[in-house]
């Protein structure tokens, strides 16, 4: 064999390994995430006796007037009033993030450092499709729905809740002015929503719990916003644009 055949072979055979090694990647990105956000197994019971924080994976579909998305995301909350949310892709890239403490809300493009600084409410609206507070959608998850901070916070929005009970009195359903949730399965013999659906004038849809866990520790500053020095700030309008044109 002469020199150049060998070397043209060699070339074959790297070639054919590296496709190889990309085809293993790309086969196993997907996996990891879905392993990643299989449904949790863990039992709830008995719950804490107080409950301070909720971190999970949920998977979502939105249906608006334009069409629906799917996505998942990480959630970690900090009752009463801090939260982070990280939305990904169905393949596991990350598209946006939401940061909520008790003096900002913010919605970040991590891949582009850039960031837009709304009400909560506004910044719940492009997750769900509807207006919540952080705390409103953290009663969503758990069942809770009540407390002093639920009453001030209502003080100030859409109007009252109005709720139905199952025979174990859990909040099955509730509803405020043209929105309304359905919880279509809990977690055990817990309030927590594991499966619910929501219904609203300008949007609709389903929103299932893939992994949670309570009051697990967390690492110091998860909610703290003092990176945004290097991110730039932008408008709701540069930010869908950013968002269509990665799309």
């Amino acid at each position: 064999m002469n020199v150049k055949k060998r070397f043209f072979t060699k070339r074959v055979r790297k070639r054919g390994k590296l496709n190889i090694v990309l085809q293993v990647l790309l086969f196993s990105l997907p996996l990891f995430f879905i392993i990643l956000c299989r449904p949790s197994r863990i039992s709830l019971l008995p719950l804490p006796s107080k409950i301070e924080r909720i971190e999970g994976y949920a998977s979502i579909k939105v249906t608006e007037e334009h069409g629906s998305v799917r996505s998942k995301f990480f959630f970690l909350f900090k009752l009463p009033h801090q939260g982070r949310i990280e939305v990904f892709h169905m393949m596991g890239r990350t598209i946006y993030q939401i940061i909520v403490n008790e003096e900002k809300a913010v919605f970040l493009l991590p891949s582009k450092k850039v960031y837009w600084q709304g009400e909560e409410e506004e910044i719940i609206d492009k997750l769900l499709g509807f207006r919540l507070n952080l705390y409103e959608m953290i009663n969503l998850l758990s069942g809770e729905w009540e407390g002093r901070e639920l009453e001030t916070i209502n003080e100030k929005s859409l109007g009252s809740w109005n709720f139905i009970k199952d025979e174990k009195r859990r909040i099955k359903s509730g509803q405020r002015g043209e929105f309304h949730f359905e919880v279509k399965e809990f977690f055990q013999n817990t309030p927590f929503a594991r499966i619910l659906t929501f219904n609203h004038l300008q949007s609709r849809g389903r929103l299932k719990i893939l992994k949670i866990n309570l009051n697990q520790p967390i690492k110091k500053g998860t909610f703290s916003l003092s990176f945004l020095d290097k991110y730039k700030r932008k408008s709701w309008a540069e930010i869908e644009k950013i968002l269509a044109d990665e799309n």
